[in-house]
């Protein structure tokens, strides 16, 4: 009764040609109604946001038009010849990646999370640290190192006396094995990274009961913990495995004929775009299931904190032995992922340092900044606007479309970058066509071959990033404060300029470096998409790493893990913080 004289009163005192104008989606009554055509500036927003999400996912509607109508089928042909072995080598591929980021992730992140180890604070951030290099950057470093010719090798016949490879047996980096490991020592971060968080968030009555019940930590950990984490252990893998499927660099140089590397042979290799199109529509079909099966393994869990207790972790004692092991799982990925690679990288950029320190690493490196920095720029943009639209108009439709606009992140380069370039040089030729029989003039290539068409890649590709940093950050500004600036007078876009830009401005920081950081290490779609004469720092360091030439890479690979190093520290500290009650002490 109180309630509903509560209501009626501030009924009464609404003005309601206020209501009226300060909230399209408020009807008479009070309530929230899902209106379809508002008017003025707030049309403008939901307009808008249809469109960008129209624009970011057209790449992908186009690789599958082409794949489905290609000027020339040869899907027959490639059926029955190159596909099988292209499905099989990703498959291996995947499987053992797989099965290395799992066990590398999940291990390192229990122990650094509910065990005490001898320097844990340093494992907390430095296990993110092989994040920061890019796959084919390791790739060519242990190249250098393992291969018949290198130091390594070249040290052991030394020290044993052998005259050539028959007198002894050495593994061979370029294979699927070799593959498999530098991929997974690369992306198991992924994994370590939402485990970690899933093991930081859970309730420690749950272990407690565990162990009062007569289970040892061990046995807590398989029975409580990990299944409680499943979910993000299964979402990290996922992750991993599209950047698996996503790799060129790794697998071009370790001739490992997967899809990505198919693309690039039908396309370049035969000229057929539309054969490339069906193989790339074939790898969307494989990311698709990911993210099913990453769906299906969580449909009907949902686990609920039915405790405020969120005290410190209790810290388990390890035996010496069982320390030392745990020591040694926390320490080898990042010697091998991170440490090793740059160390010879740096060893490398001193010792060809002024072959290096030109004038065309100027130009490289302006190149990457110039691209990374537009399509961070358009990305975040792009992002602020619709997880705004979205706020104001939260209707099934627009949420469907905002979510479909986020899948860029899982469609690997070389797909998105066959979405973009054969739509746009058509549009070229048909516009260069009109205008010539028109004006007896030509526009050239106006799309295609350009940068717009790299930023426009980058930005479709690195979207989801972005929009979950800024739609995270956007969901903690309680709706009362629209409300307020709304009843004060404030249109749509004075209220995110004068209310949610400043409480939002650490994710839209988080959301501008990872773009940036992810657009400076990618290369299938630079590869792919740039303009002639025009290199990176990525094509830059690829370029020469296939010419048997990693040390005048060297100064190009180190500079690009500098910049990744940044996240890895803002990632570290959001992790360890995420934690309720944190103390902000380990």
């Amino acid at each position: 009764m109180n309630n509903a004289c509560q209501t009626q009163k501030e009924d009464d005192i609404r003005p309601s040609a206020m209501a009226e104008t300060f909230d399209p989606m408020r009807t008479p009554t009070g309530r929230r109604a899902m209106l379809w055509l508002p008017r003025g500036q707030s049309a403008a927003w939901l307009i808008g946001a249809f469109i960008v999400a129209a624009m970011v996912a057209a790449p992908v509607v186009a690789v599958a038009w082409i794949a489905l109508f290609p000027t020339e089928n040869i899907w027959p042909h490639l059926a029955s010849t190159m596909l099988p072995r292209y499905l099989k080598n990703t498959g291996i591929l995947m499987l053992g990646v797989g099965i290395g980021v799992t066990l590398i992730g999940v291990a390192s992140a229990w122990i650094v999370t509910m065990c005490r180890i001898p320097g844990k604070r340093f494992f907390e951030w430095a296990m993110l640290l092989p994040m920061a290099v890019p796959a084919y950057i390791v790739a060519y470093v242990y190249t250098d190192l393992l291969e018949y010719a290198g130091p390594l090798q070249g040290f052991l016949r030394d020290l044993f006396g052998w005259q050539s490879a028959a007198d002894y047996w050495f593994p061979d980096i370029r294979t699927k094995g070799g593959a498999i490991m530098v991929l997974s020592l690369t992306l198991y971060p992924y994994v370590y990274m939402l485990a970690r968080a899933a093991f930081l968030s859970q309730s420690i009555c749950a272990i407690e009961a565990a162990r009062i019940l007569g289970r040892s930590a061990w046995s807590s950990f398989l029975t409580v913990a990990l299944p409680l984490a499943r979910p993000a252990i299964v979402v990290g893998v996922v992750i991993a495995l599209m950047e698996t499927l996503n790799d060129f660099g790794t697998i071009d140089f370790f001739a490992v004929h997967t899809l990505t590397a198919g693309i690039f042979n039908v396309w370049l290799g035969m000229g057929n775009a539309g054969g490339a199109a069906q193989i790339a529509l074939t790898m969307l079909a494989v990311v698709i299931a990911l993210m099913v099966i990453e769906r299906y393994s969580r449909r009907r869990q949902r686990f609920h904190d039915t405790t405020s207790r969120f005290q410190e972790l209790p810290g388990y004692e390890l035996s010496p032995l069982a320390k030392a092991g745990a020591l040694a799982i926390c320490i080898l990925p990042i010697v091998l992922g991170f440490v090793v690679p740059s160390l010879v990288l740096i060893y490398y950029s001193i010792g060809y340092f002024d072959q290096s320190w030109t004038s065309d690493f100027f130009e490289f490196a302006g190149n990457s900044l110039l691209v990374s920095g537009l399509a961070t720029l358009v990305a975040v943009g792009c992002a602020i606007f619709m997880a705004y639209a979205l706020r104001l108009f939260p209707q099934p439709l627009l949420k469907f479309c905002v979510r479909l606009s986020s899948v860029g992140y899982a469609v690997p380069g070389a797909v998105l970058a066959i979405g973009v370039l054969i739509p746009f040089a058509r549009f070229d030729n048909a516009l260069d066509a009109v205008m010539r029989d028109t004006f007896g003039i030509s526009t050239g290539l106006l799309l295609s071959g350009t940068v717009f068409a790299l930023v426009f890649a980058y930005a479709v590709r690195f979207m989801a990033v972005s929009y979950g940093s800024i739609e995270a950050a956007l969901g903690k500004v309680r709706p009362s404060m629209d409300d307020a600036a709304r009843t004060l007078g404030e249109s749509p876009w004075g209220t995110l300029k004068r209310i949610h830009f400043p409480m939002v401005r650490g994710g839209i920081l988080a959301a501008s470096v990872l773009v940036f950081v992810d657009g400076m290490k990618e290369l299938p779609a630079t590869l792919i998409l740039r303009p002639f004469n025009f290199d990176t720092l990525a094509t830059h360091v690829y370029q020469f790493a296939k010419d048997e030439m990693i040390e005048h890479a060297a100064l190009g690979a180190l500079t690009i893990v500098l910049v990744g190093v940044v996240p890895v520290i803002m990632l570290s500290r959001a992790i360890s913080k995420s934690r309720p009650g944190h103390s902000g002490q380990s």
